[in-house]
């Protein structure tokens, strides 16, 4: 079967880059090993959640996804107070600030991943979606390349391109290197009732045992990212519920007062992963393949979008070229990220281990840091502006 693009994930990344495309008059297929997860209920609440940028929620936007969204599961961000570990070291961002109506969108994983196929469904004779599959192979010639599915199908593009998450099938059998280290880390998350109203603020504290954010959701909910040491991050998972609402309370300063769990909490790994290379003749990655950053900022999906939106302009825009997989075209993809990638990674791993550090003349620095940042209004317009994509 042959195509001009196979995109391996289907995940909010993917599914995002194949509606980009689904207009070009390009021949897509999409290969994904399981369908996303529908909500259990419209009651539920999924425990992973997305900052959104206004600039990924402007891509999703015209990709027709954005606004099958409910919106009053979507919560708008207006300031973010971050504190440091020091009671005195803080620093505010405001949307007000810098004349934007807000600093990001906080949406349900869930609800995101559903809009996206709900849309791809709706784009079937643009996008041929193979679900469930797995992939066996790739090989490739000086032309195109081939992937062989463990049923023994094969598949034919002039460009594959993996979106298939931070362990990528695809980079692992390009034999593209990858940097990667583990930051000994958990990221805990779970939602919570509070006492008090959020007011559409976003919290966070970067304390001796990890950074706490608490992200507000609809009414007085809130959603907690705890990336804690692994010993502290097994410790919360094996609290009763009282107690874990207890020690969510006062790690938080009680700034919204006491909380009530609303869904049992999960964790996850963290890791930092660099790739050395985005791209190869007829192959590109993007999304989690293409990089791994620390949670702390809440960018790890924003840096994902924009790679969707970089290679579908590059694609788009290769006006005489006709093989969407030419080494020279992607190698443009590449330079358009490599910029904004490398920034993030050093932004969010420096700080990971600038406050994972128990050096007294560290610690000094970092809460000085903060505050001295919080009285540079164009350093933090710089800061605001590059977030909000």
């Amino acid at each position: 079967m042959k195509f001009d693009v196979i995109i391996v994930g289907g995940g909010l990344v993917g599914a995002s880059l194949a509606l980009a495309l689904k207009d070009s008059g390009l021949k897509i297929a999409l290969v994904e090993s399981r369908p996303p997860v529908a909500r259990p209920g419209d009651d539920s609440w999924d425990s992973r959640i997305y900052a959104i940028s206004p600039g990924s929620a402007g891509f999703l936007q015209s990709l027709g996804v954005w606004q099958t969204l409910d919106q009053a599961r979507i919560t708008p961000v207006y300031n973010m107070a971050v504190f440091g570990d020091d009671s005195a070291a803080r620093i505010d961002f405001s949307a007000y600030d810098i004349g934007c109506s807000e600093l990001n969108f906080i949406v349900e994983n869930g609800q995101l991943q559903a809009a996206a196929w709900n849309r791809l469904n709706h784009e079937k004779k643009h996008v041929k979606i193979f679900c469930p599959a797995q992939c066996a192979s790739i090989t490739r010639t000086e032309s195109d390349a081939n992937l062989y599915l463990d049923d023994g199908r094969i598949l034919q593009a002039a460009l594959i391109v993996g979106a298939d998450g931070l362990n990528s099938w695809v980079r692992e059998h390009a034999g593209i290197e990858v940097v990667r280290h583990s930051y000994q880390q958990t990221g805990v998350v779970a939602n919570f009732k509070a006492e008090r109203q959020h007011r559409n603020v976003a919290h966070q504290w970067f304390r001796r045992d990890g950074v706490l954010a608490l992200l507000p959701l609809p009414d007085a909910m809130v959603s907690m990212v705890w990336s804690a040491n692994e010993e502290r991050a097994s410790a919360l998972l094996g609290l009763p519920e009282t107690e874990l609402c207890r020690e969510v309370a006062e790690a938080s300063c009680r700034a919204l007062g006491e909380m009530q769990l609303v869904t049992r909490p999960a964790a996850f790994p963290l890791n930092f992963v660099h790739v050395k290379k985005l791209v190869q003749p007829h192959l590109a990655l993007i999304g989690d393949a293409a990089h791994g950053i620390h949670p702390l900022a809440g960018q790890g999906v924003n840096l994902g979008l924009r790679d969707a939106q970089e290679l579908a302009a590059i694609v788009l825009g290769r006006g005489l070229q006709p093989n969407c997989g030419d080494y020279l075209l992607l190698r443009r993809y590449e330079r358009a990220r490599k910029e904004d990638i490398l920034a993030m990674e050093l932004v969010t791993d420096s700080l990971q281990k600038l406050f994972n550090n128990t050096h007294p003349t560290l610690v000094r620095l970092r809460n000085v840091g903060l505050e001295l940042t919080n009285r540079l209004p164009l350093l933090k317009d710089r800061l605001m502006r590059h977030a909000l994509g």
